[in-house]
C-alpha cells in the first residue's frame, strides 16, 4: 500500500463488523498502520471507529440489513455517550444505482445506505456516519461488483483495493469533521448515469 493515504489515528480504537472480504481486511490493515488499535469481542463496543463491512459482490450471501443497522446503531449510541465516533459502511455501488441483473442485491445495499443516512441524522454531530460505495474492483479475481460494470465505467478499468481503502481513510481522518450521511462512490464513474441494459 505504498500509494495509500496517510492519516494520524493516534491510538483510536478500531472494530470491524460484518462480512469478511479483501477490501475490509485491507481497510482494517490500513487503519492499524495509521495508528489505530484493534478491539474485538466485547471490547468492540468501545471502538472510536467502526467499519461495517457488507457483501460487495452480487451472489454473495448477505446478512440481514436490519441486523447490520442494529449493530451500527448500538455502536452509535455508545459513541454518543462517549462524545464522538465514526462509522463507515462498505457497500456495493449498487446501493446508489441498482443493477437490473441483481435486483435483490441492489435492494439490500440500498436499504443499508438508507439506514446509514438515518444513523447520520440521528447521531450527529457527535458521530459521523458515511459509506464507501465500491464498484468493480479486481485483485487476482473480482473482489467487488460485477464485470458487466466495466462496460459502463468511464475510466475504462476495474478499481484497485488501494483505491477503495483510500476512501475509507478519508472518512476516518480526524481532519475530516464535516462529512456525514454521504456515500463516496469508488466505482470509476459507474454511477454517473449511463443507460444500462443489464
Amino acid at each position: 500500500m505504498s500509494k495509500a493515504m496517510e492519516i494520524d489515528l493516534d491510538g483510536a480504537a478500531i472494530a470491524l463488523d460484518g462480512d469478511s472480504n479483501l477490501i475490509a481486511e485491507a481497510a482494517l490493515a490500513a487503519l492499524l498502520a495509521n495508528g489505530g488499535l484493534l478491539v474485538e469481542g466485547s471490547h468492540a463496543r468501545d471502538a472510536d471507529i467502526l467499519l461495517m463491512s457488507c457483501p460487495l459482490r452480487p451472489g454473495t450471501v448477505a446478512g440481514d440489513p436490519r441486523s447490520l443497522y442494529a449493530d451500527a446503531r448500538k455502536a452509535a449510541v455508545t459513541m454518543t455517550e462517549r462524545g464522538s465516533g465514526r462509522i463507515v459502511f462498505l457497500v456495493s455501488a449498487t446501493a446508489g444505482m441498482p443493477m437490473r441483473r441483481h435486483p435483490r442485491f441492489s435492494m439490500d445495499n440500498a436499504s443499508i445506505l438508507a439506514g446509514m443516512r438515518t444513523l447520520a441524522m440521528e447521531f450527529g454531530p457527535k458521530v459521523l456516519v458515511n459509506a464507501v460505495g465500491v464498484g468493480a474492483v479486481e485483485d487476482e479475481t473480482m473482489v467487488s461488483g460485477d464485470k458487466a460494470m466495466l462496460s459502463h465505467t468511464p475510466v475504462g478499468r476495474a478499481g484497485s483495493i488501494e483505491e477503495a481503502v483510500a476512501a475509507v481513510l478519508f472518512f476516518c481522518d480526524p481532519l475530516n469533521t464535516y462529512t456525514t450521511g454521504q456515500m463516496l462512490g469508488v466505482d470509476g464513474g459507474w454511477m454517473a448515469g449511463y443507460g444500462r441494459n443489464f
